[in-house]
């Protein structure tokens, strides 16, 4: 009797533990886009501190990462760099470094310095850049200009300067998938286990969804209520990059989106409907790999660097696939994906 009596209450016990076990969801506006969080987890009151826990990591990211925000280190480099070196934190030292180590990877292709020509840019209005301008800041344009110095002596603190005074950087290419491995790292300490994390076009998969894959849907580039593509993934990262979340259609009828080539400090060419001959043109780019730090990056390097070359990047690197969509709204696949 005793025996039974025991089993029976260690039953319920676990059996009250699983039907807590639920999942949780929240959804905030933060570092310009929407960031959504799904995670499962046992204790309804933890749950709400993680969430807490989360999305305040996204805050202080924002607020550090910002260049609208007037007070964030990086407006403040913006502003001084340009006259000197300037002391950042460790942080900051390891997303420049990052972007650096891709803009040698890709040539210049993924270069944060677009932001010199890129912030003259206001999607909300349709403004953007002249001829003249552009021709004139071009040469700012280029991420040699970025010097970081991390010196390993004892009390001498990692700074930054700009070669050109004209320089401004942006991060926009790489915080998010910074931002999103950082949550993870949040629900790691807080022992999630199933979780998925989302800042615009990058996100991050932690495990599966109980048992299943998660569906993550790639956007069709001109039609916002399909998608191009449903993909089963788990415990990766995953970024897009399209010509569609932020554009406006100018008087030639040209589409000018948010992903500039540095090479031109113009958006990466595409018409405004995406219709061209030059198949080599994309419209849209997901790569999916271990990290978003690394995803982000490489979606957009990807974009404009073209499909050709675009492909052949992530096929040369370990544990990277990638879907991309041409201007002709054909669908390719790394070989990977293809298998």
């Amino acid at each position: 009797m005793y025996l039974a009596r025991t089993f029976a209450l260690i039953a319920g016990l676990l059996f009250s533990a699983h039907s807590l076990a639920e999942w949780h969801y929240e959804k905030q506006a933060i570092m310009g886009t929407e960031v959504h969080l799904q995670f499962w987890y046992e204790d309804k009151d933890q749950a709400k501190e993680i969430t807490a826990d989360v999305m305040e990591e996204f805050h202080r990211i924002d607020a550090a990462l910002s260049p609208y925000k007037e007070d964030s280190e990086l407006s403040r480099v913006n502003r001084e760099a340009g006259q000197g070196p300037v002391p950042i934190t460790e942080e900051l030292a390891s997303i420049v470094e990052k972007s650096l180590w891709y803009s040698d990877k890709t040539a210049g292709a993924f270069d944060i310095t677009y932001a010199t020509l890129g912030s003259l840019y206001d999607f909300r209005k349709g403004e953007q850049a002249n001829e003249k301008i552009t021709e004139t800041l071009l040469p700012a344009v280029n991420y040699r200009h970025v010097q970081l110095n991390r010196e390993p002596r004892e009390g001498i603190r990692t700074t930054l300067a700009f070669s050109d005074p004209r320089t401004k950087i942006d991060l926009g290419g790489i915080a998010k998938g910074y931002a999103v491995d950082r949550a993870v790292a949040i629900l790691q300490q807080h022992g999630v286990h199933n979780a998925s994390v989302s800042a615009g076009g990058d996100a991050r998969l932690l495990g599966d969804k109980r048992g299943k894959p998660w569906l993550i849907g790639i956007r069709h580039p001109r039609d916002k209520s399909k998608n191009a593509a449903v993909i089963p993934l788990e415990n990766t990262a995953i970024s897009t990059s399209g010509d569609y979340e932020r554009f406006f259609i100018d008087d030639d009828e040209h589409r000018v989106h948010h992903i500039f080539n540095p090479a031109t400090g113009k958006p990466a060419e595409t018409d405004s409907r995406g219709d061209t001959a030059d198949g080599d043109k994309l419209i849209s780019v997901s790569v999916i790999g271990p990290h978003g730090f690394d995803t982000d990056p490489l979606s957009t390097s990807v974009f404009v660097l073209g499909k050709q070359k675009g492909m052949a990047l992530i096929e040369e690197l370990t544990g990277f696939e990638a879907v991309v969509i041409d201007a002709n709204h054909q669908m390719f696949f790394t070989s990977g994906l293809q298998q």
